[in-house]
């Protein structure tokens, strides 16, 4: 967050100067007020070219194993642009290399789902997923597993068929 406003700031710095030399080079002929506007209008393109290209660098950071399952696209009336093209948001990731399961329970699937936000903090949270009865319990105090790699505690949500993040969590065997 720090960075992309010392880059807003630059950007409507670099801005103001390139036109402040122009200015200068045309001898004044400029109007006045065209300096200050260039660079607002280039720190507000800086702010949107970050928050379009924000899910791209942030998925392209992510460790090898993580599979994006769900994106969430947001709309603003402060921001007009994005009624044309909305931006990502936030996404939910399923960690695949840390998929755990038991012998005797093959359609349950341990699974760590990670929670990427636009100006939020990264969350982790474990959650079951039982493949064949296409349900998710999430993993809280108070589960227990027995012996047989059944669930006790659990509050299993039923899900879609069709639900990215089951599918992600279920696509990998």
């Amino acid at each position: 967050m720090f960075f992309e406003l010392i880059g807003t700031i630059v950007a409507g710095v670099a801005v103001g100067l390139l036109v402040w030399a122009i200015n200068r080079t045309l001898k004044g002929r400029l109007p006045k007020w065209l300096i200050p506007v260039a660079a607002g209008v280039a720190m507000l393109f800086a702010t949107i070219s970050s928050e379009y290209s924000w899910f791209s660098r942030s998925v392209g950071n992510m460790p090898e194993g993580f599979v994006v399952a769900q994106t969430v696209e947001e709309s603003a009336f402060y921001r007009p642009w994005t009624y044309v093209t909305p931006f990502v948001s936030r996404y939910v990731a399923v960690d695949q290399a840390t998929i755990r399961t038991h012998e005797a329970q093959p359609d349950q699937r341990l699974v760590n789902l990670i929670f990427y936000g636009r100006w939020t903090r990264t969350a982790q949270v474990p959650a079951l997923f039982d493949c064949a009865a296409q349900t998710r319990a999430d993993v809280v105090d108070g589960i227990e597993f027995a012996e047989d790699g059944s669930v006790m505690n659990a509050s299993w949500v039923s899900l879609n068929a069709n639900d990215p993040v089951l599918a992600a969590a279920c696509a990998a065997s």
